[in-house]
């Protein structure tokens, strides 16, 4: 089989007089948008009715593309640290404590009862990195005669209402 012996379908050439059969209309038919030149109807087009798009009800938020950090409290630092160490995500990592996929936060929840240094892949917020950067207060309880004293909480002045006439 050649090229030469193969015989394509000819192109109709429409709109060339009322006798070539495609002629006048040009196989359009008659008046309405889809017979008039440079016709190009959006895929949401419902003819004039608003469209599903605009008909569906807008839920309220969005759907963030970025990664949930993962969190860790102050308390789960304390309690899986020794005191000198230095928090990395490294080191969680090996620990099990984080996947090591996603970034890491630490919260100010509960308190820091151990002094760690934390390395540079770990960002924390202006509270945190106070605690971390200043010394650990340990208070020292005197003990006498079997009785511990504990410091007592100042007690608030009683205001007294009167009835207005």
């Amino acid at each position: 089989m050649n090229l030469v012996s193969l015989k394509g379908k000819s192109k109709k050439r429409v709109g060339r007089g009322l006798s070539s059969g495609q002629g006048k209309t040009a196989g359009r038919g008659t008046k309405g948008q889809k017979s008039r030149s440079g016709f190009n109807i959006p895929r949401k087009f419902e003819g004039g009715q608003t469209p599903l798009s605009m008909r569906l009800p807008i839920l309220p938020g969005f759907k963030s593309h970025k990664r949930k950090a993962d969190v860790i409290s102050l308390d789960f630092i304390s309690a899986n640290f020794k005191t000198g160490a230095t928090i990395t995500k490294k080191s969680l990592v090996e620990k099990g404590i984080v996947s090591g996929k996603n970034p890491i936060k630490i919260l100010n929840n509960g308190k820091l009862t151990i002094v760690v240094k934390l390395g540079d892949d770990i960002k924390v917020s202006a509270s945190v990195k106070e605690l971390f950067e200043t010394p650990i207060k340990i208070e020292k309880i005197e003990v006498k005669s079997d009785k511990i004293k504990t410091p007592q909480k100042p007690q608030k002045p009683k205001i007294k209402k009167f009835a207005v006439k």
